[in-house]
């Protein structure tokens, strides 16, 4: 009974962390918005990512796309998330205070700001801890449904983030190098891998249709975020983590390799050796590997547990509870987006030292990345909902965004424009509303505009001006223009599928 008032306490604790972690002052942040356009366009497959995230989206939708449901979600996946890992320290024999120490690990760690985020990351750790959960399950029960659990797994992890081919990919040597290597012997296994097909086929079958572009994603990846990656920078981050949980993921290794009762499970070990590897090796961002802790931090909480049952050992407990949390706050009041804009330059110094301040672009600025794709939105949302106004002809007028937080936020915010904004940025090349003539447009362009003065599209359209103009040196999206082009003088639908046709070729290439 008090394991489970336990964990009821934790999860709620989990809930109310996640909707208190954020700032008044910020809005939604950029990716939240394509993952939201994304639900209003559903399909197999996008551009960036596979399907699973849209159908939620569709899901927030019905339920009235509000914040609220906009956040449900992240938190629902992180509660999710402690759980599973409350559940896998259970099947390893732990009691109250081992799942008490994880749980507490869990939450405060890189999770209390993961999941305040409605991106495929916080189902996609999910996802990995389930997957390990079903592991553990299977190797120390031998029954075979927890193959079969594991397939629907990693098959809908598939179908949500492609990231967790990494957790395959670093699972199979590991299992052939350790004694569970008689698991590829068993026909089940097999049977499993074909569900496993199954499910992640429509997906496959998808991005065949439209030449991989997952390919063109992750080349753009490599070329404009992952140069920026060093391989120092990615192992320092790992320590940041779970910062105040350290020891524990320490320890989770360590017994591992030495205690007697979890040498079966060494696949866990090596599976996280090949997989961290392979994220090393090819540069990965830093918080790919987040889906490996909550199974090292599940062995070693209950391993700490094991370890100081004698007397005098007994009273580490209460010291590691503490360590955990207090530890932690420290990390978490500067990682979480908890202060203004202005409040974080006044103590920049303390961000630049935890490496908060350096952007993809492997500059520093004035506030974290993800803080900033948090600002300045709704702003530019109402005075792009001035000029559509201006306009006022609905059915032929077109809102033309430099990139996708442009478009999605002004989609998500500017509730009266009927004709939704686009871009040649991400899956909105798909989306271009065409049925209609294009007779007047909205441009929504961002600071390094190369015409400034708009002269291409004075020859094209009666009348041009600049209806509205934001600059926020906070938001990521410094400076921005909105412009009003009326009456075009040509055939706007037609450039338009061309210029549609010259991105997607592109993309194939």
């Amino acid at each position: 009974m008090k394991k489970k008032l336990s964990l009821l306490f934790f999860i709620i604790l989990k809930f109310i962390i996640q909707y208190f972690a954020i700032h008044p002052v910020y809005e939604l942040h950029r990716d939240e918005f394509l993952h939201l356009d994304q639900g209003l366009h559903l399909d197999w497959g996008y551009l960036s990512l596979p399907p699973v995230t849209s159908w939620i989206s569709a899901i927030i939708f019905l339920l009235g796309n509000g914040e609220f449901w906009v956040k449900f979600f992240p938190a629902l996946f992180g509660a999710l998330t402690l759980y599973v890992t409350w559940k896998i320290i259970e099947s390893l024999g732990g009691n109250l205070f081992a799942c008490v120490l994880g749980a507490l690990a869990i939450i405060f760690s890189v999770f209390a700001r993961i999941n305040t985020l409605f991106q495929p990351n916080s189902l996609d750790f999910l996802l990995w801890t389930t997957s390990y959960y079903f592991i553990i399950k299977y190797i120390l029960s031998k029954e075979n449904k927890w193959l079969y659990f594991l397939a629907l797994s990693l098959g809908f992890g598939f179908l949500n983030k492609y990231n967790i081919v990494f957790l395959l990919l670093g699972l199979i040597p590991a299992f052939i190098i350790t004694p569970q290597r008689k698991i590829f012997t068993n026909k089940h296994l097999y049977f499993a891998i074909t569900l496993a097909l199954l499910i992640i086929s429509p997906n496959l079958i998808w991005q065949y249709t439209h030449s991989f572009p997952v390919l063109y994603h992750l080349d753009q990846l490599s070329r404009i975020q992952l140069v920026n990656v060093s391989t120092g920078d990615f192992i320092m981050t790992q320590f940041l983590f779970f910062f105040s949980a350290l020891f524990i993921i320490i320890a989770g290794l360590t017994a591992l390799i030495i205690f007697p009762l979890f040498s079966k499970l060494r696949v866990i070990l090596w599976s996280f050796i090949f997989t961290m590897g392979l994220f090393i090796f090819f540069n990965a961002k830093s918080y790919y590997s987040i889906g490996l802790y909550p199974v090292l931090i599940a062995v070693g909480s209950v391993y700490l547990e094991k370890i100081t049952l004698t007397k005098w050992k007994f009273y580490l407990r209460p010291a590691m509870v503490i360590v955990v949390v207090v530890l932690a706050l420290p990390v978490l009041n500067y990682a979480l987006p908890i202060y203004s804009p202005e409040a974080i330059i006044k103590n920049s110094e303390k961000y630049k030292e935890l490496g908060l301040l350096r952007w993809e672009d492997g500059e520093n600025h004035h506030i974290p990345q993800d803080f900033a794709d948090m600002l300045g939105w709704k702003e530019m949302a109402n005075k792009t909902q001035v000029a559509y106004n201006e306009i006022n002809d609905p059915e032929h007028t077109l809102i033309l965004c430099d990139n996708y937080g442009q478009a999605g936020a002004i989609n998500y915010y500017a509730k009266d424009t009927r004709s939704q904004a686009v871009t040649f940025h991400a899956d909105y090349v798909y989306w271009f509303p065409l049925e209609n003539e294009i007779r007047h447009v909205i441009l929504v362009k961002t600071e390094g505009d190369e015409d400034p003065e708009r002269k291409r599209e004075r020859e094209f359209f009666d009348e041009v001006y600049l209806s509205g103009e934001l600059k926020n040196e906070m938001a990521r999206e410094y400076e921005t223009k909105i412009w009003v082009l009326k009456n075009a003088s040509v055939d706007v639908n037609e450039i338009l599928k061309e210029e549609i046709k010259e991105e997607i070729d592109e993309r194939k290439q």
